[in-house]
């Protein structure tokens, strides 16, 4: 079952808890949009730029993992873009989609602890994911993560879409 959007009329818990709520309600929309196509669909190339459901789900993945464990966090990581191949976005085939999914909510349960552990002023370690830059503020990266959720949620709509569309 999908988890719902947050009502913006809803009761204030606090923009860290909002911001949580919000980013689980995506992943869950992510989980159950790529799960709504068959096995074939969902590693078939729909987009003129390549990208497959199964790819966009990996990727989320590790676009958290890149701004929460590596960016903010500090975390030293072998292969921060292992969702990349030859600059495109690339999933072995062999994966199963439940590792995907499973990975993906691990991920989410870091976050949401980063997210509730410190506070959203506080400034990332030195990493780098920032090539030299300053890091930002965790609250910054949050509204990155929510605007790459929202953006690529919105393509896999339109692929969902035309997808599963009875013509």
């Amino acid at each position: 079952m999908a988890v719902s959007t947050p009502r913006a009329t809803g009761i204030d818990e606090g923009l860290a808890n909002t911001l949580i709520a919000y980013l689980d309600a995506f992943r869950s929309q992510l989980i159950e949009g790529v799960q709504s196509l068959d096995e074939a669909t969902q590693r078939k190339r729909a987009v003129p730029s390549g990208w497959t459901p199964i790819q966009l789900l990996v990727h989320l993945t590790f676009v958290e993992r890149r701004w929460i464990e590596w960016g903010f966090e500090g975390i030293p990581m072998d292969d921060p873009f292992g969702d990349h191949r030859d600059e495109k976005w690339f999933v072995p085939n062999d994966i199963a989609l439940d590792v995907l999914v499973a990975e993906l909510m691990q991920q989410g349960v870091h976050t949401s602890s980063v997210f509730r552990s410190v506070p959203l002023s506080t400034i990332g370690a030195e990493s780098p994911r920032w090539r030299g830059a300053n890091p930002p503020t965790l609250e910054r990266i949050a509204l990155h993560l929510m605007g790459e959720y929202a953006r690529h949620l919105g393509h896999l709509d339109i692929v969902v879409e035309q997808a599963t569309a009875a013509l």
